[in-house]
């Protein structure tokens, strides 16, 4: 099967409401990434230096060689700026996204982080790369890690996030069943389920843009004040879009050799009293919003027509344009992916197959629907489908005068063009549609032949979304 596997869809136009707790406008989620003693280094079996979010320009790894001011700057964090957040934060819901080896190297920031409350996640094993990884090596340090954050924390982690991660890594961390939640993706302002086959997996998802790493970054922040104004203007945004109706998630990224500089941590300062000025602000962790999403969003298998076989497909859609299994049996070639899984995707696929069909065939698509109130309509030879969108419009219920005009103008429609009247029902009510069908059965056959195809394709659209969300 050609079938593509990123899900550029989402929830669509009308993402779900989360209905925070006390109907909050907006949930504000700040994550701790406590990762120092966990970098690459010769002291931790890596071979180079670290070299990923620092304050050293154009930092490189020394392969083999110890860089004494890439450490200072990491100790930084564990020795100052970790304590100068936690005297910020610390009445706060934080979440910490603690590396594994970090962790059992700072017991006293995990002592400070217990009696603050905060969630302690799990970061991985060590703060490395893992897109080169082997998957039987990933796995194994994704077990290690859980291992080693019991050992250190006194309980195993209830959410991961890797960061450097693999194209392994969210199918990794599903298949352990460990965790309430996983963050490794940066695709929206709520959580979503997916799927690994029969595991199901909450993603609570992060960010990378309102993030204290842009500081370490090309074209990211240089100042405090971009900082702040950054973090502010996503939260304003997010919060009008609560007031509207919409409630989302605010995630930031917080490092403590980053934010915790004293430039930068005056800049969180000024936006923790900026939302705090605010009604309607749930501050809350990580675990705290999976739980809450799984209860009022649990997840539910649904229809994924991109991941059916072909016979399973063509008998479930062969039916959508009117006696033409063709059309579902071409469609079923074409790149699905999650995107095809909802009634507008499939819609699409469907169309394009008849779009492009030749005007033979698109011509007997056209054929194969019945005449209006016509003859198979009273023998009750009509389709389901067809059964139900007649009568939704009261074909099925027509006097004997509507009968006849009906009769009499199917004949000359039909005479005129060479297939029958086409129209989707369900958009009209009889009077509507009888002035339609008046209209009509003047124009030009090119004409009317392009509008019956139309019709069809509506007509289509209508029965899938009866079908899929």
């Amino acid at each position: 099967m050609n079938r593509y596997p990123r899900d550029l869809h989402g929830y669509g136009e009308t993402p779900p409401d989360p209905r925070w707790p006390d109907g909050a406008r907006i949930a504000v989620q700040i994550v701790l990434n406590y990762e120092e003693g966990g970098e690459n280094s010769i002291l931790h079996g890596d071979p180079a230096s670290e070299a990923f979010l620092s304050e050293i320009v154009g930092a490189q790894p020394w392969p083999g060689q110890r860089h004494a001011n890439m450490e200072s700057i990491y100790e930084y964090g564990a020795r100052a700026g970790f304590w100068r957040l936690h005297r910020m934060l610390r009445d706060l819901p934080v979440t910490v996204y603690g590396v594994a080896t970090a962790l059992a190297r700072s017991p006293a920031q995990v002592a400070a982080m217990q009696a603050a409350g905060w969630e302690i996640a799990s970061h991985g094993l060590k703060w490395i790369e893992h897109k080169d990884m082997p998957e039987d090596a990933e796995r194994a340090a994704m077990q290690e890690a859980i291992r080693l954050h019991a050992e250190v924390t006194g309980a195993p982690p209830r959410g991961w996030y890797t960061g450097r991660s693999s194209e392994n890594t969210l199918r990794l961390a599903a298949e352990t069943g460990a965790f309430a939640y996983v963050a490794d993706t940066y695709a929206d302002d709520l959580p979503y389920w997916v799927e690994f086959g029969p595991r199901t997996q909450l993603i609570v998802p992060y960010t990378l843009d309102a993030n204290d790493m842009r500081f370490a970054t090309p074209q990211g922040f240089n100042s405090g004040d971009q900082f702040y104004a950054y973090l502010r203007d996503s939260f304003d945004c997010l919060y009008r879009e609560g007031a509207e109706g919409a409630p989302k998630m605010l995630s930031v990224g917080l490092h403590c050799r980053l934010a915790g500089r004293p430039g930068r941590a005056e800049a969180l300062r000024r936006f923790l009293d900026h939302a705090r000025s605010h009604d309607g602000v749930w501050f809350a962790t990580r675990l705290e919003i999976a739980e809450h999403w799984a209860r009022v969003h649990p997840h539910r298998r649904q229809e994924r027509p991109s991941e059916m076989d072909r016979d399973a497909f063509v008998a479930r859609y062969g039916g959508v344009f009117e006696h033409s299994p063709w059309i579902a049996e071409r469609a079923f070639d074409l790149e699905l992916g999650p995107a095809h899984d909802t009634a507008a995707g499939l819609h699409n696929a469907l169309a394009r197959v008849f779009r492009t069909a030749g005007e033979d065939e698109r011509l007997a698509v056209l054929t194969a629907h019945p005449d209006l109130a016509g003859k198979l309509a009273a023998a009750r030879q009509l389709t389901p489908d067809s059964t139900a969108e007649q009568a939704s419009a009261g074909l099925d219920a027509l006097t004997d005068a509507e009968r006849s005009e009906f009769t009499d103008l199917n004949t000359a429609y039909v005479a005129k063009h060479g297939f029958p009247f086409i129209i989707a029902v369900r958009d009209h009510d009889k009077p509507g549609i009888m002035a339609a069908f008046r209209r009509r059965i003047d124009n030009d056959r090119q004409a009317e032949f392009a509008e019956a195809c139309r019709q069809v394709e509506r007509i289509a659209a209508l029965r899938l979304r009866d079908m899929l969300p």
